[in-house]
């Protein structure tokens, strides 16, 4: 009797096996192809690829076998890399979930003196400072301000937000 164990090993690399054999085709198309240099055989796959797929068992020369594992390994190797580049997901916890912030979240991105600061909300403001002591917290000044007419844009953010000039 299989366990489990092995069982599973079978069932997800049988795809690439597969895909192995049958791409053993290639090596058998390329044998069969006319010519004997690599544009005449290119021009001539085709009729190649005919006559390799006529039947349907693979071909078990050693040289087409190369190539069919090359391609098999090639797509695990690829399926492989792709899964390693997966989002990396909070176990026990929704994906794209977030908490709230906090003052010390926002606290390297405020600058120490008021005025240099972009007012972003009644408790956290942003730097206009071009170069902070900190280049991880340099961030875009650039503010998107949306509300109907009316709403207080002007008068609750853009007026508070402007810088007090001597006359």
């Amino acid at each position: 009797m299989i366990n489990s164990r092995t069982k599973r090993l079978v069932l997800l690399n049988l795809p690439y096996v597969i895909l192995g054999l049958a791409a053993t085709k290639l090596g058998v198309a390329w044998r069969m192809a006319e010519g004997a240099e690599f544009s005449e055989k290119m021009l001539h796959i085709s009729e190649g690829l005919d006559a390799a797929f006529s039947t349907l068992w693979p071909s078990f020369l050693p040289q087409d076998m190369f190539l069919g594992a090359l391609c098999g390994f090639g797509v695990w190797l690829a399926v492989y890399l792709k899964g390693k580049n997966a989002k990396k997901y909070r176990l026990g916890m929704e994906y794209g979930s977030a908490r709230w912030g906090t003052a010390a979240d926002i606290a390297p991105y405020i600058d120490p003196v008021f005025s240099n600061n972009i007012i972003l909300t009644q408790t956290e403001r942003l730097t206009m400072n071009n170069r902070p002591k900190d280049p991880k917290t340099a961030r875009n000044k650039n503010v998107l301000i949306v509300g109907g007419s009316g709403s207080g844009k002007t008068r609750f953010w853009l007026k508070p937000s402007a810088p007090v000039r001597a006359v």
